[in-house]
């Protein structure tokens, strides 16, 4: 009978695996804690709801100024390294909040600025460890380590971390946050044990120069650029759709608070059901059939979630979509892993971050808006007819990233 240390981390990803991975399922848990305690944090000192909402701006607010250029250095530096500062100086940024708070000495800029840095060290960290499973990782076995670290962020970060948060915050105000802090620094000396080493690297170019290359490499690779811009609009297409998922709940579907909290979570569930599935369907319909699929059953989602009022219905869609996000996400990724040089990893994550990060929020302000007009089924609409287009722009191009990845893997 093989272990559980077999089954969640097999040989064949190499020993580098078994530090990033647990390095990982740490940092998660102390972010999906961050999730839940952070805007309780700051909703403690301002009931303005502008403040609050700004609370989340500021955090993403790096990304939109910084992630290309973290990709660049990604590609420059030593990844390893770069994870672990970045990693020990998000440590002591959160370690510093944390005894602010326990002090009753946090002012609100004070968490805004924390907010920032962390933001800024993410877009570091988050750029150097995506290339650095590229080489630490065999290319065969990268589906297998994408789709363990897809459900264990989606375990930890979402399902696990957010509870374990707002208890801790119920217990005082700065728990939560020395519990990240010190996930962050144990993250650290896992990825500290790392043995991939860089290349030699030639920095003799312009920063700026580095990220016009990623960009220009993204654009003229067509299998590439069309899975960027599928993750920009399945991005803005599911934040305006689930921008006003609470509403959505409580007016259409008539749940509780409690009956919410459910709801939330299943979507979680069906992420860690995403795994194993993964690992059925891909040898059997390859990542071609998958990247498809997973269009279509993006786009009849937001369909069905349009039209149903049933609590069950929506339920077991989310289930559908929790299960399809971990799929797709991880054969979307792979492939893009395997169709980019080594040299170019950092710079080709980054445009992909970026892609994430922006579209989230333009999906948001957008989702927003059209629930404000036109009521809350409009954004559901709104992101179906979104998907009905980029589905069959994206329909031929995909073959391309299919192709050229399996070329490269052999």
């Amino acid at each position: 009978m093989r272990s559980l240390r077999s089954v969640l981390l097999p040989i064949e990803l190499g020993s580098d695996f078994r530090k990033i991975w647990p390095a990982a399922a740490i940092s998660n848990l102390g972010d999906g804690a961050l999730l839940a305690a952070g805007p309780l944090l700051v909703a403690s000192i301002t009931t303005e709801p502008a403040a609050v909402g700004a609370a989340v701006f500021v955090q993403q607010l790096p990304w939109l100024l910084f992630a290309l250029f973290s990709g660049a250095l990604a590609d420059r530096l030593d990844r390893r390294l770069m994870v672990v500062a970045a990693d020990i100086f998000r440590a002591v940024v959160m370690g510093a909040l944390a005894t602010a708070v326990l002090l009753d000495a946090s002012p609100l800029w004070a968490v805004y600025v924390t907010l920032f840095l962390l933001g800024s060290a993410e877009t570091l960290a988050d750029n150097a460890a995506g290339a650095l499973l590229v080489t630490a990782v065999p290319r065969e076995h990268l589906g297998l380590a994408n789709a363990r670290l897809f459900a264990t962020g989606t375990l930890l970060n979402q399902l696990g971390g957010p509870p374990i948060g707002a208890l801790l915050f119920a217990v005082g105000a700065g728990v939560p946050l020395v519990l990240n802090a010190v996930t962050f620094g144990a993250a650290a000396v896992l990825m500290s044990r790392v043995s991939v080493r860089p290349a030699a690297s030639d920095t003799r170019t312009a920063l700026w120069s580095d990220v016009r290359e990623g960009i220009h490499w993204v654009w003229n690779h067509s299998g590439v650029r069309t899975l960027a811009w599928a993750i920009l609009v399945m991005n803005i297409t599911f934040m305006a759709a689930f921008a006003t998922w609470v509403l959505y709940a409580k007016e259409r579907l008539g749940l509780t608070d409690t009956q919410y909290g459910l709801l939330v979570s299943v979507g979680a569930i069906g992420a860690i059901a995403g795994t194993p599935v993964y690992h059925l369907l891909e040898p059997r319909f390859g990542s071609l059939t998958l990247l498809r699929a997973g269009l279509v059953i993006e786009t009849a989602v937001h369909l069905i979630l349009a039209l149903t009022t049933s609590p069950w219905v929506v339920g077991a869609t989310m289930v559908v979509f929790g299960v399809h996000a971990v799929v797709w996400g991880t054969v979307s990724t792979t492939a893009r892993q395997l169709a980019t040089p080594d040299v170019l990893l950092g710079r080709v994550n980054s445009v992909y971050l970026l892609a994430s990060v922006g579209g989230a929020a333009l999906g948001s302000l957008l989702g927003g808006v059209l629930a404000q007009r036109f009521g809350l089924v409009a954004p559901f609409a709104t992101a179906f007819v979104g998907m009905v287009v980029m589905t069959a722009a994206a329909w031929r191009p995909l073959r391309h990233v299919s192709v050229r990845a399996v070329t490269q893997q052999s």
